[in-house]
């Protein structure tokens, strides 16, 4: 490329500290000097709302919108996303044509050692639907409430005492060099689809742009998300819906992909799980399979 190539990301500090991370990989690997990639930081509306929950005016396109804009445009040439905040169906003219190494993909308790050990009745604060039904499966007698702003923000609120405790994702706070919180296995609560994965998008069309992003794709992590992405798309809902999935790719390069929906209150739910070649259908047929073994209040979530 004979002119810097402009990356648009999100304005956050997490945002920001992805796209350099991506950056990076770009300007290391066609042997560009450091800083070569320039950033454009876009404020969405997403950064922009912090008064509601997400789920209730317009979900995870709010993060997205206004870098579509600018790419399909021509202002920028790539976007950085956090993938788990990706729809799950994208505009055909765009196109996730790399994803970075995963990162943890655990979610991270902070304001208290464990589950178990907080308080009865403790108020914690979450915006996420999944988090949500999967703590009041384990603990039903704590007060979920929401919970707006970026990782300071949000940390800010616990010193405050406006909460007990939150969740957080871990690779997020990894990235800002954040050690606080007790991580919880995915065995406890299983991650959303693609967390901790982050995906760099370019137009379709761009024959210059597409290969140079190939040459910084991690292909387990590419083949992981792109399953559970596919679980997402399949099982439908909305961003009200509580859904989970993790893909692991093993030594024989089969994935085994793990996946949970569940009532709002977490009372109910159904999991599945299988193994299976990368670009096989089986995520799909366990979104089927799921669907048709859940009871009606999980059922009437995804319809």
């Amino acid at each position: 490329m004979q002119r810097p190539p402009i990356l648009g990301t999100r304005a956050s500090p997490l945002a920001l500290a992805q796209a350099r991370t991506v950056a990076a990989a770009l300007e290391a690997a066609h042997g560009w000097a450091p800083g070569f990639v320039q950033l454009r930081p876009v404020r969405t509306s997403g950064d922009r709302i912090q008064d509601r929950p997400l789920a209730e005016v317009g979900g995870k396109g709010l993060w997205t919108k206004e870098l579509d804009q600018y790419l399909l445009g021509g202002e920028t040439d790539l976007s950085v996303h956090s993938m788990k905040d990706v729809e799950s169906v994208r505009p055909e003219a765009l196109t996730i044509a790399a994803m970075l190494p995963r990162a943890d993909v655990r979610d991270r308790l902070i304001g208290a050692a464990s589950i178990d050990a907080l308080s009865q009745g403790a108020r914690v604060g979450t915006s996420s639907p999944r988090r949500t039904a999967q703590l009041l499966r384990l603990r039903p007698d704590l007060q979920v409430a929401p919970i707006r702003g970026n990782v300071a923000t949000r940390l800010a609120k616990i010193v405050a005492g406006e909460f007990d405790a939150t969740f957080l994702a871990a690779a997020g706070l990894d990235r800002l060099g954040i050690k606080e919180g007790c991580p919880i296995e995915p065995a406890a609560m299983l991650p959303a689809p693609a967390q901790a994965a982050i995906g760099a998008e370019c137009r379709s069309d761009d024959e210059v742009m597409r290969p140079l992003l190939l040459a910084i794709n991690h292909a387990p992590t590419c083949a992981a998300v792109y399953a559970e992405r596919a679980f997402a798309r399949a099982v439908g809902g909305s961003c009200h819906s509580p859904v989970a999935a993790l893909a692991v790719r093993g030594a024989d390069e089969r994935l085994w992909l793990r996946a949970e929906l569940l009532s709002s209150d977490g009372l109910d739910h159904v999991t599945g799980q299988v193994r299976f070649a990368p670009g096989d259908d089986a995520p799909e047929q366990m979104a089927r399979d799921l669907l048709e073994r859940a009871p009606p209040s999980v059922r009437m979530l995804f319809a």
